[in-house]
């Protein structure tokens, strides 16, 4: 009985050690992207930004959160480089079809509508895709009791006409980097229709040229998997662009 009991100890303990490896490399605990090097601390305040003194609302799932770089992700670095108040409503795993509590359209439904907010951003959720999520058709309203929030486009129409009407600010997309999702890619599709019925800002980051020619040791550096970003990868990789078009679209309201 003392050597079973040793092995099945043994055995239990390689499940844990292998389990908490698997979980410090999965939220990028570890990783060269996650060092110290890119702390929020460490970035430089840009006193001439545009952006200086705007609040911003950011509506997401873990890109937006910061799954892989221990929590901290864009809107938190734009805080120390341009200044800006982030209201940041990020829960992993989340999507924009309204399907819980913690949906994207649920969520929204929390925060406070007394903000004065100068821009509203959302993620276009990865997690949509992963589920395969339906996509739905663009509806010929501006009506919000008219979309199906139960797709993904019905769910995104409402977002933006619930941001417009409540926070009456500049409505800002954003897109995942390239990765390998046919239903992501049709999302992205759908969402550049949406752009131009409802003249939303849109950070097209799966279609930028630039952003997807990273090298083999870029893309090690800058992501934790094919989605997640490490800070590095916020700081160096997708904040030079997000801040241009952020920006501009401030500046023109």
């Amino acid at each position: 009985m003392k050597k079973t009991a040793k092995i099945i100890i043994a055995a239990v303990l390689i499940i844990i050690l292998a389990a908490g490896g698997y979980l410090v490399n999965m939220f990028g605990v570890l990783r060269e992207g996650n060092s110290s090097l890119y702390s929020v601390k460490g970035v430089a305040a840009d006193s001439e930004s545009t952006l200086k003194d705007k609040t911003g609302i950011f509506l997401g799932s873990s890109v937006t959160y910061g799954f892989g770089s221990l929590g901290v992700s864009f809107p938190d670095y734009l805080e120390k480089t341009d200044g800006i108040t982030a209201v940041k409503e990020a829960v992993s795993g989340t999507t924009l079809v309204d399907n819980g509590r913690k949906s994207y359209v649920a969520r929204m439904k929390t925060i406070d509508t007394e903000i004065k907010a100068d821009f509203f951003m959302c993620q276009l959720s990865t997690n949509d895709a992963t589920k395969n999520l339906p996509l739905g058709e663009i509806s010929d309203s501006f009506d919000m009791a008219d979309f199906d929030t139960s797709t993904v486009t019905g769910a995104a129409e409402y977002i933006i006409a619930y941001a417009k009407e409540t926070w009456n600010c500049p409505v800002i997309f954003y897109t995942q980097a390239k990765y390998d999702s046919e239903p992501y890619a049709l999302m992205v599709e759908r969402l550049l229709m949406l752009q131009k019925k409802w003249n939303i800002t849109l950070i097209d980051l799966w279609n930028n040229e630039k952003i997807n020619s990273i090298t083999d040791a870029e893309r090690k550096l800058y992501l934790v998997d094919h989605i997640h970003p490490t800070k590095a990868g916020y700081i160096e990789w997708w904040l030079p662009e997000i801040r241009k078009v952020l920006s501009e679209a401030v500046t023109e309201r």
